[in-house]
């Protein structure tokens, strides 16, 4: 399973964003969650963003078992903005993960994300 880690900061203006330090996040989910790699966008939602994350979900052509995983604003709201992109680029939703990470500090962002995938991976694993 490859894990692709998106994060948005809604331009740097939102006061939702005010606790976090978007510049070490990346480094930060790196380090400690189990996934390809991390990225930051301004506006994922944006035409800019939009792009980015167009090249994202295609990448998973290549690689069926990639797992999406965002952290922005409410999650109802990314799978509302990225509907189109699901359907232009035949991403299936049940690999996309999106997480709020609105008025979070940098740890409690990696404890959102990091729930949200171990929740993940249990349900893919089945009961124990």
């Amino acid at each position: 399973m490859r894990i692709k880690t998106v994060i948005c900061n809604c331009k740097g203006l939102s006061p939702s964003f005010k606790n976090s330090d978007m510049n070490t996040l990346p480094f930060d989910i790196e380090s400690d969650l189990d996934v390809d790699y991390a990225i930051v966008h301004p506006q994922l939602c944006g035409m800019g963003g939009s792009r980015i994350m167009e090249d994202v979900l295609r990448s998973r052509e290549d690689d069926p078992e990639t797992f999406v995983i965002v952290g922005a604003c409410e999650p109802g709201a990314q799978l509302k903005l990225f509907q189109k992109l699901f359907c232009k680029t035949g991403f299936s939703q049940d690999h996309f993960l999106a997480v709020d990470i609105r008025d979070a500090t940098n740890s409690e962002i990696l404890e959102r994300l990091g729930k949200k995938l171990r929740a993940y991976v249990q349900t893919q694993e089945g009961p124990s």
